[in-house]
């Protein structure tokens, strides 16, 4: 009878198992948190929520990700974002770099004043480094911190505003506070240009330009309109110093815990996610391929969206006189920080620099 009973026992227990997440991954958890710096209303925010619907979607409800907007995991301080991934805070991230850098030397690339932006076409030719050999040596190393990159987004160039004159030449720049993240590579551009870079948080520095404490800031349309910057920063000059990409990441515990086809359907909507991402970021601003891409997916924004669909025109229209340098104009603001880029080679590492200059060679423009 004992021994009956322990059969059924175990019989009990073997089905138990087999019929529990451990034969579809056993760690799979009921919510994951996906970390990010920025809000729903941006193009990168409208791109992340997109992912975590279509994840949610095409896993049967297996996967459900939580977006927690404009830092909340880390408490606003952006730098603080991958030491809380690496610790498995955060469960995916949509991380920027820029945030990264002071921990992530190698994440610097692409802050090289204008490394990237010089070349013929900056959004081809950053695609260039992200989808080529530059772009496989970051992913590898992010690895060896326990995250795994699962698709690249984008902020966009970064441009400059301020409320004081417009700026077409260095000397523009003399004496004019502006508002930068804290990287020491953004400290020293500015130096370099005469200007007095101010390092605040975003969640002070909306109030800080209102207010005139600074004068101005540097960001990308994707954060420039939907923070409405264009109601109390009058001028805005595209120059593009650097490219700002993002990262789609799942830390390695969590990614080894999905099945093969929950990995598959997860890194098929982050990669869709991101090209949804880059577009949004681009519309109006590139050669028109954002455009098209957004029409023939059915993501194209409603019509009536001119800050989507024409940046410059919804800008000008708030009253905001737009400068945009020429090639030679440019060259002038990169002839001046050129000592500034030589200083940051070897810290972001030379190969890694020789790699992407390699991959912008031989894109097609």
């Amino acid at each position: 009878m004992k021994t009956f009973a322990f059969r059924l026992l175990a019989l009990v227990l073997l089905a138990a198992c087999l019929c529990t997440p451990a034969a579809v991954g056993a760690a799979e958890k009921s919510e994951y948190k996906l970390s990010v710096n920025i809000s729903n209303v941006t193009p990168q925010g409208k791109a992340v929520a997109w992912f975590a619907d279509q994840v949610r979607e095409k896993t049967g409800g297996r996967v459900n990700i939580k977006i927690y907007w404009n830092g909340q995991l880390f408490s606003g301080k952006a730098t603080n974002e991958l030491l809380l991934m690496k610790n498995n805070v955060g469960d995916f991230s949509l991380s920027s770099f820029i945030n990264w850098a002071p921990q992530f030397t190698e994440g610097n690339l692409f802050l090289l004043p204008w490394l990237i932006s010089s070349k013929p076409d900056k959004y081809k030719a950053l695609d260039a480094v992200t989808q080529g050999r530059a772009g496989q040596m970051l992913v590898d190393k992010i690895a060896k911190m326990n995250l795994k990159v699962i698709g690249w987004g984008e902020q966009g160039a970064r441009e400059l505003t301020n409320n004081i004159r417009p700026v077409r030449t260095p000397e523009d720049m003399k004496n004019l506070k502006i508002r930068v993240v804290g990287s020491p590579l953004f400290i020293d551009i500015f130096n370099a240009l005469g200007a007095n870079p101010m390092n605040i948080s975003w969640a002070e520095a909306i109030t800080a330009l209102q207010q005139n404490t600074v004068d101005g800031q540097e960001n990308p349309y994707s954060v420039y309109l939907p923070n409405k910057i264009y109601e109390f920063q009058k001028y805005l000059t595209e120059w593009s110093y650097n490219m700002d990409p993002l990262i789609y990441v799942v830390h390695r515990k969590v990614w080894d815990s999905f099945p093969e086809d929950v990995q598959q359907i997860v890194a098929e909507c982050a990669e869709k996610a991101g090209k949804y991402n880059r577009c949004l970021a681009r519309l109006g601003l590139d050669n028109g391929d954002s455009a098209k891409w957004l029409k023939e997916q059915g993501l194209y924004p409603d019509e009536s969206d001119e800050s989507a669909i024409d940046p410059r025109a919804f800008v000008r229209s708030k009253g905001v006189e737009i400068t945009i340098l020429t090639p030679d104009e440019i060259k002038a603001f990169a002839d001046i920080v050129a000592p500034v880029r030589d200083k940051w080679i070897p810290k972001v590492g030379k190969e890694l620099v020789d790699a992407a200059e390699a991959d912008m060679k031989d894109a097609t423009y």
